[in-house]
């Protein structure tokens, strides 16, 4: 994501804010965004970056509160979220785009926090899709793929090993508190990476996507379709980062998944197969950008909820490990796929 540039000063005030949410504040927030009354329900969910929580309009109907965190996204990136989620919508390509607020925006304010409301929609993740489940997701992520050729978005991240991985590599160096002894061996497979990929994305097309598109961004509600949720992380990137998550395996062990995803995708749009052999270093750039993000949340909270060795000497030697062996898949990887 490209993170907004803020003093240090602004920045604290502005977590703290962010942290002071409570239910007097954002039921109050919410009611005034909305221009409508809302139950007491004030439910806190499970969410590592934003806070969100499950509210009811006055008949109960479920809503559901984003409150974003500050320095993440611009105004101007959650607009492009927004208007991205609109636009499927109007295709009617099943994804939770916000709800009009009563001033006729999707993005409300609250002190210096932004928020957004969307209707509750419950659904089951999928962990093993069938052929025909295959056959729909590459419907589903195809339709997405046709709206989202058909704009632009200025301020969001390019997924690029020279743009988004660079950055990330450079952050890092700054602030992922590698330890001095290990800090030029993680430069070195990182920079291998980004050399090793670069060449991969020539003439390659990009264009908006969900950008975090594995099994838990997906809910399948019965008798209707899958849904594809939470576009926060929505970038301007090559399209196959948008399934390759999904396989179940490496991609030369994943031939038949591909193929019937890949016929459910053309129904809409063409697919450049080139594309394929990105697999690999896009997951290398994965790697690096969970690792700038530990590191971000590391500098904002004092430490990170979910990898809690982060900065550690066995956390970077691990890191480089991987990446050193992700370098291998990268200049070893099948080709025989691509002739499908």
């Amino acid at each position: 994501m490209k993170r907004v540039a803020v003093n240090s000063d602004e920045l604290k005030k502005q977590q703290c804010a962010f942290k002071a949410l409570g239910p007097e504040i954002i039921l109050s927030a919410v009611e005034g965004a909305l221009g409508m009354y809302i139950s007491n329900l004030c439910r806190p969910m499970n969410s590592y970056i934003n806070r969100v929580f499950e509210l009811a309009d006055e008949d109960g109907e479920g809503l559901i509160a984003k409150f974003y965190r500050p320095s993440r996204w611009s105004r101007q990136a959650l607009q492009e979220e927004h208007d991205f989620l609109l636009e499927l919508e109007r295709a009617e390509v099943p994804v939770i785009a916000p709800l009009s607020l009563a001033d006729g925006t999707t993005l409300g304010k609250t002190g210096s926090v932004y928020f957004a409301v969307f209707p509750k929609k419950w659904g089951r993740n999928v962990d093993e899709y069938t052929d025909d489940q295959w056959l729909e997701l590459g419907h589903l992520i195809g339709r997405v793929h046709a709206v989202g050729a058909g704009g632009s978005a200025q301020a969001r991240l390019t997924m690029h090993p020279q743009e988004s991985t660079r950055s990330q590599v450079r952050f890092l160096l700054e602030h992922g508190n590698i330890p001095p002894e290990l800090q030029t061996g993680f430069q070195e497979q990182a920079t291998a990476v980004i050399d090793q990929a670069t060449p991969l994305f020539t003439d390659m097309e990009l264009i908006r996507l969900h950008g975090d598109c594995h099994n838990a961004n997906l809910i399948y509600r019965p008798d209707e379709s899958f849904y594809i949720i939470d576009f926060d992380d929505m970038v301007i990137g090559p399209p196959v980062q948008d399934f390759w998550m999904l396989l179940p395996d490496a991609p030369e062990n994943s031939l038949v998944e591909i193929d019937i995803f890949l016929e459910g995708y053309r129904t809409f749009r063409d697919f450049d197969i080139r594309s394929l052999r990105l697999i690999e270093p896009l997951r290398a750039m994965r790697f690096i950008h969970y690792m700038a993000w530990c590191a971000h949340q590391v500098l904002e909270d004092g430490s990170s909820v979910i990898m809690p060795d982060f900065g550690t000497r066995e956390y970077w030697q691990r890191e480089i490990d991987d990446l050193g062996d992700q370098l291998q898949r990268i200049s070893k990887q099948p080709t025989e796929y691509l002739l499908m």
